[in-house]
């Protein structure tokens, strides 16, 4: 295959509202607890973790083929093989705090998903891996344009601007912030390493 930069690549990947919902083809790998709600440093642990276990899956364990459908209410998962009890579950756009590309396994995309606060790990991070770097970087744009939806839902509904609290806001002051990072793995690590001279 041609070598493209990455401008053409990521015009590829572009997503809009109107593009969705949009079906992916993915492994799911698991899930782990997540410290905090936005950002790649909480995200990063979780997905060694996780690429490590299913690296060392017996020979007869399979990561489960499943369907992964982003829309603007938020991600469906419907696991296609091996059958399971529970099969089809779905993270409403609301829970969902953050979306990211992995910057060392570039083919995973992980999502920080918010349970209720009463649960002492209120954070999980869910992670996939995609057939290819493209998908997965694809699968983030998707989220990135779900959540752009559900933010000017947001403003329209309360008719306020973005930052102030609700009383509605149950789970978390912050609620209805979220992050996607649509940086490419490679300007991650450069943003990473960065912060890391500066401290």
């Amino acid at each position: 295959m041609a070598s493209n930069n990455s401008s053409t690549t990521d015009l590829d990947s572009q997503v809009n509202v109107e593009d969705l919902p949009i079906t992916f083809k993915v492994k799911y790998i698991g899930s782990e607890v997540a410290r905090g709600l936005w950002g790649i440093k909480y995200t990063r642990r979780p997905v060694d973790i996780m690429v490590g276990v299913a690296k060392n899956l017996p020979p007869n364990k399979v990561l489960p083929n499943c369907e992964l459908k982003v829309s603007t209410d938020g991600v469906q998962l419907e696991i296609i093989s091996p059958k399971a009890s529970i099969n089809h579950w779905s993270y409403p756009i609301d829970t969902i705090s953050y979306g990211v590309q992995d910057l060392v396994y570039t083919r995973v995309f992980a999502m920080i998903v918010v349970k209720d606060e009463s649960s002492p790990h209120p954070f999980e991070v869910h992670a996939f891996v995609c057939d290819s770097r493209a998908m997965a970087r694809k699968l983030t744009f998707a989220l990135a344009a779900a959540f752009q939806d559900y933010s000017r839902r947001v403003k329209e509904a309360t008719g306020e601007e973005e930052g102030e609290a609700t009383p509605s806001d149950t789970i978390t002051p912050t609620r209805h912030k979220f992050a996607i990072d649509l940086r490419t793995p490679e300007e991650i690590q450069a943003g990473e390493l960065e912060q890391e001279t500066e401290a």
